[in-house]
């Protein structure tokens, strides 16, 4: 039996164009909505909480550290705070890198939150220890004595696959921005270079769209 001209044309784009066909009374699956880091049970699993309007804001600072699901890194340049948003079901929030800054030490200029690509610079493996270097030996040639003390040996980098894993798993830990449903967690990464130490008083400042709210966090 030959196929009708039109059935014929239909079959053809569907071939070419991977159409899909809805069967009726079928839904469709909707789309996966992106997860930052997981956020924790309750707002009472992290050390400090508070409200804005509607909204549970609740933090813990890590220091110079970066904790990710895969694995925990580290960063000289920055301090960390994990932050983690909660409110009633099907409840929304609109994030921005704006949202956020950190009094460090009762500064009268909070410093904002930075892109977590700036990070990827000073991040750190401490899994990862770069090869020995071989020592070069001191050799007399002649009766000069001479030596080479001048040399040094050059600079070893991360393999670059271990690298782009470590930036790909600190993005997806990092804050996620834009419209997205409760719960919801991420890292916050601020500019310090000091020791962690040396900080004595922290404030965790949230001015979106939630409303406001000031964090006292522990040092």
């Amino acid at each position: 039996m030959q196929l009708s001209s039109a059935r014929c044309a239909l079959v053809m784009t569907m071939a070419l164009f991977g159409a899909c066909v809805c069967v009726p009374g079928q839904e469709t699956p909707p789309a996966t909505e992106s997860k930052g880091l997981p956020p924790r049970a309750s707002p009472a699993e992290y050390p400090v909480q508070a409200k804005a309007g509607a909204v549970t804001i609740a933090a813990e600072f890590v220091e110079h550290a970066v904790p990710t699901p895969d694995g925990a890194y580290s960063s000289e340049d920055y301090v960390v705070v994990e932050a983690g948003f909660f409110g009633p079901p099907q409840a929304r929030i609109t994030l921005t890198a704006t949202d956020f800054s950190l009094r460090i030490n009762g500064r009268k200029t909070a410093s904002p939150s930075q892109p977590y690509e700036l990070v990827f610079k000073s991040l750190k493996d401490p899994e990862w220890e770069p090869p020995s270097s071989a020592k070069k030996s001191k050799t007399s040639l002649g009766g000069g004595g001479g030596d080479d003390s001048d040399s040094t040996p050059a600079p070893v980098h991360m393999p670059i696959e271990r690298r782009r894993a470590m930036e790909q798993r600190v993005q997806k830990a990092s804050m996620l921005e834009g419209d997205r449903a409760l719960p919801q967690a991420g890292l916050l990464f601020f500019e310090y270079r000091g020791k962690a130490k040396s900080i004595r008083s922290l404030e965790l400042i949230y001015n979106g769209s939630a409303g406001t709210a000031t964090l006292a966090l522990q040092p």
